[in-house]
Order: C-alpha cells, then structure tokens, then sequence
C-alpha cells in the first residue's frame, strides 16, 4: 500500500485554515500469486515446442540431407513413360522445281529469242532459234555427197550386171565349144573304126576336147569368182552410201536442233542470253520450269548422315497442313557439316508453291514401339546423356546415373536407371553443381 502523505494546514494570513485529502482510497489489496501458474505455462511452452519440432522434422531432415537448393520455378520436369518414340530429324528446306531443265544451243551462231521471260510455254513449242550457216552448209554438202554416192551405186550395180553378163558369155562359149570337140571326138572315133584316119588325128581330137572341157570349167569358175567379187564391191558400195546417210541425217538433227524446244509445260526462267546474240556450242540459253511438280532441297545435319536412306518417309509442312513426301537423293559429299538431300511430294504437292519457298520437313529415319522414354531437354547436353535428377514429392531431386538410347526431336529413349512414372529435371543441370541431392524450394 501506498503510504499515507499527511497534510498539514496552512495557513493563509487572515484566512481560513485548508485540508489536502490522500490517495488512500484508490489503492486495492492484491492477492497471494499462485505458485502452480508458473508450471503450467512452461508445460505448455514445452508441447508447443515439441509440436514445432515434430512438424518442421521433415523441413529439417531435407535441408540436412541437400546440399544445393535451387528455386522450384527455375526447373523443367517431365514423367518417364511409355509409348513409341519416332526417331526424326526436322530441316528447313526451300522448294524446287522437280523438272527445272535448262536449254543449251546447240552449234555456234546468232541466237533469235521467240519468247519472255515468264511466259507460259508447252511442250514442243520453239523458244528460240539458232542461225548457223556453217552448219547449214554441211546439209548441203552432205546430201549433194549422199546424191552422187546414190548415183554411183546405180551405175556399179549396171556395170556389175553388164560385167557378169559377159563373164557368163564365155563360160557358154566354152561349153558350146566342149560340145563341138565332142562331136569330133565321135566323128573321129568312128573314122578310126573304119580305118580311114590315121591314129594321130584321133589323140588330136581327144586333146581338144580335153582343151575344151578345161576351158569350160575355167569359164565357169572364173564367172563364179567374178560374180562374188562383183557382189561384194555392191555391198561395199552401199556401205559407204549407208555411211553417208547416217552423216546427212546427224546433220539434219543438228539443224533441226538449232531450233530451241521447249521439253515440257511451264513457264520460263530467267533469260541467259540478249537477243540476237552471237552464241557458240553447248552456252546456256534459258531456263523452262515445270511448276506442276516440286520438291524439297534440303540441307540435313552430318550426326544423322549414317542414318540416312533413299526412300525414307518425310512430313512437310505447308501453311499450317502436313503433307507426306519421301527421301529420293542424298549427296553422298557432307558440306559444311551438312548433307544435300532432295525430298519429294507424295502427290504432286499442294498449290501455290512458290520457287525458293522456305518450308519444314521433318524425316522420319526410325521408329521404336513400346520403350521407355522421357521428353528431351537441355539435362542431355548438361549431363551427357548419363546423368538425371529424379524429383521426389517433397521436391528432392536425387542424382541418378541413366542410359539413353534413340533420340526424336521431341523426347529420348530410356534405356536403364529410370522407371514408368518417375518425374525428373530435364532443363540445365548446371545450377545443380553435380551434387547428390538438391532441394527445390518454392
């Protein structure tokens, strides 16, 4: 209790004496403390401790067990699971005419243009013409040769007829002349009988038919020999006017070819030439492109030059639709780090096409069904193909040796060290510092 102040009066001079009262009628007895009071609240400081501990254990035994904490938000994660992974490879192309020919003149001259550039043509129509009087005038003398070798192959084949015809005469002259000496022979046979001849004019008439049988068989062969000899001149004769034949009718086609056609509908390129122009053999002219039917040139990277195969399928990808094509060339150079390929439409490819447009073209080179597969990520390229961090539910990501196998633009195969369902860290494991455990806070 507050003491008591006492008050004492004063007194004013000529005045009444006062009274200041104390402030003994505010105060208030306390009561004794209650010594249980105490316990009690430091038992229930205690359970409120334990119960703290219990909770914040889990936190506790997580930051105990990483080393490295990294913001959730900062990673990537994807489910392992299973399904059939298509191996591909996506390239940007641009489009080409499949027919693209390119024309040539064919022998020095004056070139005369009949068409524009980028004027419709068809097939068969001239484009262009060459004036070559050189070769012009090699026609001329090659049928004017043509004509007189035609000519002196009539006249052999009279002559030759002529020639054998006295050839023959003489062999039936020889013949007639066997018969006359065998005539003598019997005459003279029968003169001897009789004895009115003497022997020697017999031996004589034998002798001259022998004479006239030797004649005749010399006759005989000799117009044989003449005949085959005369025949093989024939052959050899028509030979040369074959020959020149087939040299008028080369020369014919080159002329005909001085006259530049189109090979096919479409429409021209770009003229290589001005008109008029002087031109010499095999020089460029111009250019027809066949935009009826295209194809995709492609420049395909040299990690997938191995796996490469002329008739793969391929998707290409025009105004947002997918249309089916197929590898139909690989260049068997790598430029560049690079693989020319030329990938063709199924069909004849959608319309509107454009020379030189850009397009994607995703090729399929395999396809793996029912394997165990994760989506890519950079975690690949940051832990070689070995190594991912598998994400707990209490945001543990746990270091665990993998082995890859087949790899698609979108997701990799999964051939050890991971299971159906588990979710892992595909963005860059750098931040991770290659530890065991790291702890992905919120």
């Amino acid at each position: 209790m507050a003491p008591q102040q006492q008050t004492s009066p004063h007194r004013d001079a000529g005045g009444p004496t006062l009274k200041i009262a104390d402030t003994s009628a505010q105060d208030i007895a306390l009561a004794p403390r209650d010594p249980r009071r105490k316990w009690l609240l430091l038992a229930g400081i205690a359970i409120l401790a334990i119960a703290l501990v219990a909770v914040a254990a889990p936190w506790v035994a997580r930051w105990a067990s990483a080393t490295v904490s990294v913001p959730y938000e900062r990673v990537r994660t994807a489910t392992v699971q299973r399904g059939d992974l298509v191996r591909d490879v996506s390239v940007q192309g641009r489009v080409v005419a499949a027919v693209s020919p390119t024309l040539y003149a064919s022998a020095a001259g004056t070139i005369t243009l009949n068409v524009q550039a980028g004027e419709q043509v068809v097939a068969g129509q001239v484009l262009a013409s060459v004036d070559s009087p050189e070769l012009t005038n090699q026609l001329q003398q090659g049928e004017a040769s043509l004509a007189q070798r035609k000519l002196e192959l009539d006249r052999q084949r009279i002559q030759t007829r002529q020639q054998a015809l006295e050839r023959r005469k003489a062999a039936d002259l020889a013949e007639v002349a066997v018969i006359a000496a065998r005539r003598e022979k019997r005459r003279a046979e029968q003169a001897r009988e009789k004895g009115v001849i003497p022997e020697i004019d017999y031996e004589k008439a034998q002798d001259d038919l022998q004479n006239a049988e030797l004649a005749y068989e010399h006759a005989v062969a000799d117009a044989d020999l003449y005949d085959e000899r005369l025949s093989f001149e024939l052959r050899a004769s028509a030979f040369e006017v074959n020959t020149q034949e087939l040299v008028v009718e080369d020369l014919r086609r080159q002329v005909g070819d001085l006259s530049i056609k189109s090979p096919v509908d479409g429409i021209v390129g770009d003229l290589l030439l001005e008109q008029k122009a002087a031109v010499s053999r095999d020089m460029p002219v111009m250019a027809v492109v066949d935009l009826t039917r295209f194809e995709i040139d492609a420049m395909i990277p040299e990690s997938y030059a191995d796996d490469l195969a002329i008739g793969m399928n391929a998707e290409i990808t025009v105004g947002g639709q997918t249309y089916d094509g197929q590898l139909v060339a690989v260049s068997p150079e790598v430029v560049n780090n690079q693989v020319a390929s030329r990938i063709r439409f199924a069909d004849n490819g959608p319309t509107g096409l454009r020379q030189n447009q850009r397009l994607t073209t995703r090729i399929l080179l395999a396809e793996h069904a029912d394997v165990l597969m994760v989506q890519r990520g950079q975690f690949l390229d940051s832990g070689g193909g070995r190594l991912a961090y598998v994400v707990s539910d209490d945001r543990v990501a746990t270091r665990r040796q993998i082995e890859t196998g087949a790899y698609s633009l979108g997701a990799v195969e999964i051939l050890s060290g991971l299971e159906p369902g588990e979710t892992i860290v595909i963005s860059n494991l750098d931040p991770f510092r290659g530890a065991d455990t790291v702890l992905l806070t919120d």
